[in-house]
């Protein structure tokens, strides 16, 4: 390629270096916004993506890599390093590579940047957090570090954005470097030389130690076929080659190499007793109080999300009520109804379906942000992780299950953080069963039925108990789940605890962009479909079930059923139920009877996976009350959670079963239905972002049938006892 050729193509730069090493403040000041969220190709590990123009004009495409400690994985995140870096035909193989270290624990993160630099890779190693180094006195000599690494050396500030361009005018000095056979930083001992030749004489390989990487991650790399891993098998066993063994004398060789070199390049002052972070962490982090203390930092980030929703979450509906209304004025003149209905009811309530979340992944995701740019979240992950692997998850599960409460679709984004495979698939499939704040208004109808003669005080234990039966089941299906699933990748829980700080607010922003933008370009055309599918099924029957609508109607207020006020709302309620929802309502009933259910509460359990708090509207049109459904929704914010909802909780209570005349809302059919709703998976959104999480409908597919048969189950269970 000439000269002017490469010129056109964007030089590929890798960021590389250990978690909690500044890596994404850092990708954050060179791209800006310029920035996209995605999945390594293959798994569900979470790669960022950006660009930026270097002085002199070339473009260059920025991949941050996953946090790794070395090049022996112990998790999937690390895995994709390792994976990159062996394989030199990979499309995120990089021209140049940053490393970015944290200068005030330089020592911890030179491992992997030793192993990179036997790779012959051109690299550059940027000292982040010199903010942090001046504050506590450590003086940084950079010429030993640059003459004995044999690499360009730079301190920057990934916080402020002190010498970013310092660092943009050295990889641009790298650009026309090229790798030279240097001197290795590791010494090869005799058995690793003899594998090591053999696998660049078989494949043809010129650098020794990526064939030595080969001879260690032979039986996952997913590059290497059958063949090929069937010779490296055969060198290995021929050469009697260990590879934890050499693994573990390879670490050891390189800190007994490199530290010297870090003492006399970094020089710390006196150490004190305790630092402002061990005396925090003295209370934060305490065996008794330091559980307490997380609950009650949850429970504030769960009422802001709660709350937040309350206000967000209403301004977002409000003003999908404002552009539907707009739009059926703008459709209205074709006098087309079913499309009319189709684009306000079908493609706008869907939209409004994908940005009824948006508040709530912007507030979690901007608490969290918080929280792990402060470094406590670190501390909660080490406090819980014992706890949490004995239900097959570990400590980053604890901020996915709270983070539920709220609701599953953040939540379930936010399990990125979990490196292995097994402990974040559990983490994803029992996070819906966290009651999440949208089956508040279930609850808030439900309760009042099942116990009519209750007081405030019971209500409210009963509205707890949920709460406490979703946790119970998701730590028990963890458990069931860690029996059943396996898998060879090895769980670790290697931390380095950051100092406390002030997040970093520029840095804080960009990560609820980038999760607010990657939530809605990854959930929005499934739903579309969905709501689309579910319009079709509610708005369409056999043979014209409008016109049947109007004579149901009409006859109802001829036998004085019902007076003509009422026309509107019981034409709706006849439609729902001579469509193909009320059909396959009434077809599901002898299934659903032994619940205590009959075709109406058929119709609103499936008219809930568009939405758990759809049950509520659904009953409304149901029970012929739909103009009535809009005052009282409108009206729930202002009255106490019980009182709510009240001429559909009457309606209810007071319906019938057809064939028997008795009552269908006993106190056994209100439990039964408040326990399938604390269990189902009712939720297209959660659903969709199973998919998309774990790269496969099968997972999404799997969760919603055994949540479903585990919430009828448990449901059948309640009524027999109760009745």
């Amino acid at each position: 390629m000439n000269k002017d050729a490469q010129q056109l193509q964007p030089l590929k730069v890798g960021l590389v270096g250990n978690p909690n090493s500044g890596k994404s403040t850092v990708f954050n000041q060179l791209t800006g916004l310029r920035q996209k969220t995605g999945n390594f190709p293959g798994v569900t590990v979470e790669i960022k993506e950006g660009s930026f123009t270097l002085p002199k004009g070339r473009r260059v495409s920025l991949v941050d890599f996953p946090g790794a400690y070395s090049l022996y994985p112990t998790s999937s995140d690390e895995k994709v390093l390792a994976e990159v870096l062996t394989h030199t035909t990979d499309p995120h193989f990089p021209d140049v590579l940053v490393y970015i270290a944290d200068v005030t624990h330089l020592e911890k993160h030179l491992l992997l940047f030793t192993q990179i630099l036997d790779l012959q890779i051109p690299a550059i190693l940027a000292l982040n957090m010199i903010d942090l180094a001046a504050a506590e006195g450590i003086k940084i000599t950079v010429q030993p570090l640059a003459a004995k690494l044999g690499v360009p050396v730079v301190l920057v500030n990934g916080r402020t954005g002190e010498n970013i361009a310092q660092l943009s005018a050295v990889i641009e000095q790298m650009e026309s470097i090229s790798p030279v056979l240097t001197k290795p930083f590791y010494k090869f001992s005799d058995d690793e030389t003899s594998v090591s030749d053999a696998i660049k004489h078989n494949f043809g390989i010129s650098n020794a130690y990526r064939a030595l990487l080969l001879a260690h991650h032979k039986d996952w790399l997913p590059f290497l076929n059958s063949a090929e891993k069937a010779i490296l098998g055969t060198i290995t066993e021929t050469k009697q080659f260990q590879s934890l063994r050499a693994q573990v004398e390879e670490t050891l060789s390189r800190f007994d190499r490199f530290t010297p070199i870090v003492q006399e390049a970094i020089q710390h002052p006196p150490v004190f007793p305790t630092t402002t972070t061990d005396r925090i962490d003295a209370v934060l982090t305490h065996r008794v109080a330091g559980p307490f203390i997380f609950v009650g930092v949850m429970m504030l980030v769960f009422s802001c999300i709660f709350y937040g929703y309350e206000i967000t979450g209403g301004w977002v509906e409000g003003l999908m009520g404002w552009l539907i209304e707009k739009a059926e004025a703008a459709v209205a003149p074709l006098q087309i109804a079913w499309l009319t209905d189709f684009i306000t009811k079908g493609i706008l309530e869907g939209l409004k379906g994908v940005l009824v979340f948006v508040p709530q992944v912007a507030l979690l995701s901007f608490l969290i942000a918080m929280l792990e740019e402060s470094g406590y979240l670190t501390r909660v992950v080490f406090m819980f992780d014992k706890m949490m692997r004995r239900f097959g998850m570990n400590g980053r599960s604890i901020v996915a299950l709270i983070g539920g409460g709220a609701c599953a679709v953040p939540a379930i984004k936010g399990t990125r953080t979990i490196g292995n495979w097994k402990e974040r698939i559990i983490t994803i499939m029992v996070t819906p069963f966290i009651s999440c704040s949208a089956r508040i208004p279930v609850y808030m109808v439900l309760i009042p039925i099942a116990l009519p003669r209750a007081g405030w005080w019971i209500w409210a234990q009963v509205f707890g108990a949920m709460y406490v039966l979703g946790v119970v089941t998701a730590l028990a299906s963890g458990w069931v789940l860690n029996k059943i699933l396996k898998t060879r990748e090895a769980s670790f829980l290697t931390l380095q605890m950051p100092v406390y700080r002030v997040p970093h607010w520029k840095n804080v922003w960009l990560t609820v962009m980038d999760k607010v933008k990657s939530f809605v370009a990854g959930v929005w055309k499934p739903i579309l479909i969905i709501t689309s599918a579910l319009w079709f099924l509610s708005s369409f029957g056999p043979g014209d079930i409008a016109e049947k609508a109007k004579n149901s109607a009409s006859m109802d207020i001829t036998a004085g059923v019902r007076t003509d006020a009422d026309r509107g709302d019981l034409e709706a309620s006849y439609k729902l139920e001579y469509s193909w929802a009320g059909k396959v309502g009434k077809f599901i009933e002898p299934a659903i009877r032994p619940l205590g259910y009959d075709w109406k509460i058929g119709i609103g359990i499936l008219s809930s996976f568009l939405a758990r708090e759809v049950f509520n509207s659904t009953m409304y049109v149901i029970y012929s009350l739909e103009s009535v459904g809009k005052k009282e929704e409108s009206a729930a914010g202002d009255e106490k959670p019980f009182e709510r909802y009240a001429t559909l909780k009457d309606r209810m209570m007071n319906d019938r079963f057809r064939d028997t005349d008795q009552r269908i809302y006993t106190t056994a059919t209100g439990l039964s239905l408040l326990v399938f709703y604390a269990l189902a998976m009712q939720c297209m959104s959660t659903l969709v972002v199973v998919k998309q999480e774990t790269g496969r409908w099968r997972w999404a597919i799997l969760q919603f049938l055994v949540m479903g048969i585990m919430a009828y189950l448990f449901a059948w269970v309640t009524f027999l006892v109760a009745s």
